[in-house]
């Protein structure tokens, strides 16, 4: 009996092994040619079907009418209703009446509002209106107020003695020109409504919260400055919701935290109804790549107060201009931004943290919500430790499946890994080329003054730079299948080390940003994780030994990263696409926008492109690719291509009507002149006016920055200055009629007892802003001065000429100030110094002279000007 159940294991064996060898050499077929379009077409449907709708998701906003079946939530009409009030206002621009009176009285009278309906028994209510004045570095220049004002709330519930407090900051002020609708009204009504319902609501909080209504944001960031730095609250406020915008409805992002507060961030996630954020944002923010600035970083380097800062982001084409207004703000949007505000408020004031923020500074985090249906956050540490898991895990498991290769086919582990050799230098190949072509495109539109293509019609980029990635991706791959096909390694072996290739890459790429602290490792990290878990079953089932089938499961396994890819990337063009349209002159934004459209296909085709080479003809695939390319380029360079359209997708135009005074040592005037002065906003400079404005005598200041300081005009802000040599300047005959009179009045010269330095003192009245730039000559050096000595304590980093900007707000008064410079032969009867000094009249209430009004008439019609008089005269002493 025993040799008859030997017998048949030995049957059964043979029988295995004669199955196996079968397999082995059983060729697999590709598949048809004609499911390889219906295979790309398919992640083409899934962001439509799946990411595109839930990108633009928005709760129904709840009516006035249905507040007692909805008791406790935001009431996105009585907040919109508030909002079109302060559209119907107009721009609010600090040193304004509309700011300092009537935005002012405005905001008490809707705080009393509240008051009136606010539960006494529960909550008590201080209201203050600060003045402020004072001084900080921003960049390159000294930012200096006067008399600014905020709207400042303090709500506490009576039964609580806590004396930690929430701060929520937003701002009411506007960009010259602009109403300011988005930016921030939008944040101030929301926080208004927010402010009703915890006053009205039975369920207490036990944190006072204060709701600080800024009135100097666009200045910039100089009454949030007033604030933390000297208002009687400050010194509690613990954590901070900051709420600003770049764009006008939709979704708000939160894009900073902390910083080293992850406590913030587990509210988030436990609070937030709509979560929208990642640490990518962050980082990309704090590398300084979005040209915006926010209150948070004021609050964090001068309080420091942890915190949340979040921002409006769709539709930032109507940022900063005169068309940001109440219509193009859904009332959905308000209850998108409201219910994530009041249930943050409600979770912070909370929390226990907050009665000792220090002792829960455990690090920085990594942050992101999965298509805004949930969100995610770990500590850092915690992200190194998966980073590193996940990359080693799929290091061995890439081996495993190598040294498995040879068990089932008749290769030995020097072939299998010599080929696997080659291919991960074809997915080198392929990534340099996925990267490399969207950003070859970027630089050929730019050589034929062709970027911004994408401005209006965003959907170009599919074929200016999506395409060419998805080319360069799959390229190397299949010309290497296609031109030297193996014949001992199967085809199906050969795509599974072209998805280990991958897999290799991006462990390396996950370590090598691990080990540099970018915390955005965490999107290798997720390619990774889906990887590692579908190249597991496939070799617990063997399905890498049955034809294409594991090619099915990690297609579906890849499903999830590549929703999240495609939705975080869909994020970041719908915010930067924009901001291209004011990023400057200097860097071509093309290379911008094609680095992201290829990093966003790597990450989400990166293991699933390849896979066109199952199909026969894969090479048609590519040609079908390219052909896509080539008929977008081609509509490109039409009329679709344009990138401005009016009031939608503007040209923003800022410039300056000067009249310009250069006055020597012995007071004579060298210089009386009048013109445009351009900062011009993108890459495309002037060229699109040229059809229809007369710039024949338009000149370039780089060459006037080598003999005049500043360039000889008056650069508005740190922006402006920093790119003053970019600038471009159109004289004018006529002068221009500066609607105010800018003095620099000289009151004492005194030669110190030193005998080597000598002291001016000096007396400033102009507008609501100005500019003094200064500039010791050869051998002189500034000693002292009645600004900020921070400047002069760190000659290594700031140089001459020195900037101090200078805004005021109810308070007019002139500023005193004196200089101390020391020369070294004690000679202060000729030149010592150059001092420079602009008036700039922002306001709308400032009239404009003739010509400057019929110039700003014959600019086309997708054009917004933001644009002032402004002087700028120039002194030696």
């Amino acid at each position: 009996m025993d040799n008859e159940k030997d017998k048949n294991e030995f049957d059964l064996d043979e029988a295995n092994t004669i199955i196996e060898l079968t397999e082995k050499d059983k060729p697999s077929k590709q598949l048809a040619w004609y499911y390889a379009p219906s295979y790309l077409l398919f992640w083409v449907a899934l962001f439509f079907a799946v990411v595109f709708p839930l990108f633009n998701y928005l709760p129904t906003a709840v009516k006035i009418e249905e507040e007692t079946n909805k008791p406790g939530q935001f009431v996105a009409e009585r907040a919109q209703h508030i909002l079109l009030e302060l559209d119907r206002m107009g721009p609010k621009i600090v040193g304004d009446e509309m700011n300092e009176k009537t935005m002012v009285q405005f905001m008490l009278n809707k705080i009393e509002a509240v008051r009136g309906v606010m539960r006494n028994d529960l909550y008590e209510m201080e209201v203050d209106v600060q003045r402020a004045s004072g001084a900080y570095l921003h960049w390159e220049m000294i930012n200096m107020y006067q008399a600014v004002q905020n709207v400042i709330v303090k709500l506490s519930t009576r039964s609580s003695n806590s004396t930690s407090y929430l701060l929520i900051n937003s701002h009411y002020d506007t960009k010259p020109g602009s109403v300011g609708t988005g930016d921030a009204g939008l944040m101030v009504v929301a926080m208004l409504e927010a402010m009703r319902i915890l006053a009205t609501s039975e369920d207490t909080f036990q944190h006072p919260v204060v709701f600080l209504f800024n009135g100097a944001e666009e200045q910039p960031l100089q009454g949030s400055h007033a604030f933390i730095s000297q208002h009687k609250w400050s010194a509690n406020c613990k954590a901070l919701i900051n709420l600003d915008s770049a764009g006008a409805g939709g979704r708000e992002i939160l894009f900073q935290g902390g910083p080293n507060h992850p406590w913030l961030m587990r509210h988030y996630r436990e609070a937030a109804k709509h979560p929208f954020a990642t640490t990518m944002a962050e980082e990309i923010f704090q590398a300084g790549i979005i040209p915006s600035d926010t209150d948070f970083r004021i609050f964090r380097d001068f309080g420091p107060v942890p915190g949340l800062d979040m921002a409006g982001c769709y539709n930032g084409f109507v940022y900063h201009t005169k068309y940001d207004r109440f219509d193009v703000i859904s009332r959905d949007s308000i209850q998108n931004t409201g219910e994530n505000v009041l249930s943050l408020v409600r979770s912070i004031s909370n929390a226990e943290e907050m009665y000792d923020t220090e002792a829960h500074s455990e690090g920085h985090s990594v942050f992101f919500d999965f298509l805004g249906l949930f969100f995610v956050y770990y500590l850092e540490s915690t992200g190194i430790a998966l980073n590193i898991c996940f990359a080693f895990g799929g290091l061995i498991l890439v081996c495993v499946s190598l040294w498995r290769m040879t068990r089932t086919t008749d290769l030995t582990v020097g072939s299998v890994a010599g080929a696997f050799g080659i291919l991960f230098l074809l997915e080198l190949a392929g990534f340099l080329l996925a990267f490399g072509l969207p950003l070859l495109m970027a630089v050929f539109y730019d050589a034929g003054d062709r970027t911004l293509t994408y401005l209006t019609n965003s959907w170009l980029v599919i074929g200016l730079f999506i395409c060419p990635s998805l080319i360069g991706l799959v390229l190397p791959f299949t010309l290497y299948y296609t031109l030297r096909p193996s014949k001992t390694i199967p085809h199906n072996y050969h795509l599974q080390m072209a998805g280990h290739a991958h897999c290799v890459l991006l462990a390396l790429l996950c370590i090598i940003l691990t080990a540099v602290s970018l915390r955005s490792a965490y999107l290798c990290m997720i390619s990774l994780l889906f990887y590692v878990g579908s190249l597991i079953i496939n070799l617990l089932t063997k399905l890498h030994d049955r034809g294409y089938y594991w090619s099915l499961l990690m297609s579906v396994c890849q499903a999830m990263p590549f929703l999240y890819f495609s939705y975080l990337f869909h994020a970041f063009l719908v915010i930067t696409i924009p901001m291209t349209a004011r990023k400057g002159t200097e860097v071509n934004p093309d290379l911008l926008i094609s680095l992201l459209c290829a990093l966003g296909t790597i990450l989400a085709m990166g293991f699933v492109a390849p896979l066109i080479n199952m199909f026969r003809r894969p090479n048609c695939m590519i040609g079908g690719l390219a052909l896509i390319t080539f008929i977008f380029c081609m509509i490109s360079v039409s009329e679709v291509g344009f990138p401005y359209r009016p009031k939608t997708n503007v040209m923003r135009v800022n410039f300056l009507q000067v009249h310009r005074r250069f006055y020597e040592y012995d007071g004579s005037l060298s210089l009386d002149d009048s013109g445009y002065y351009f900062d011009l906003q993108d890459r495309r400079l002037e060229q699109p006016l040229r059809d229809t404005m007369d710039f024949s005598e338009l000149i370039n200041l780089e060459h006037e920055c080598n003999s005049q300081m500043m360039c000889g005009v008056p650069c508005f802000n740190h922006r402006w200055c920093e790119a003053r040599k970019a600038a471009r300047w159109l004289p004018r005959k006529e002068t221009v009629e500066v609607p105010g009179t800018t003095t620099l009045e000289l009151l004492n010269k005194t030669v110190l007892d030193d005998g080597y330095s000598v002291r001016y003192q000096f007396k400033l009245t102009g507008p609501a802003r100005m500019s003094i730039f200064l500039k010791p000559l050869d051998g002189v050096r500034m000693l002292d001065w009645s600004f900020l000595r921070g400047m002069l304590d760190n000659p290594g980093t700031f140089k001459p000429p020195y900037h101090i900007f200078f805004a005021w707000g109810v308070d007019d008064s002139p500023i005193d100030f004196y200089l101390e410079l020391a020369k070294a032969n004690g000679n202060f009867n000729e030149p010592v110094f150059e001092i420079g000094i602009s008036g700039h009249y922002l306001s709308n209430v400032h009239k404009r002279d003739a010509l400057s009004e019929q110039f700003i008439a014959d600019l086309p019609d997708f054009v917004h000007a933001m644009e002032w008089p402004a002087s700028y005269d120039r002194y030696i002493y």
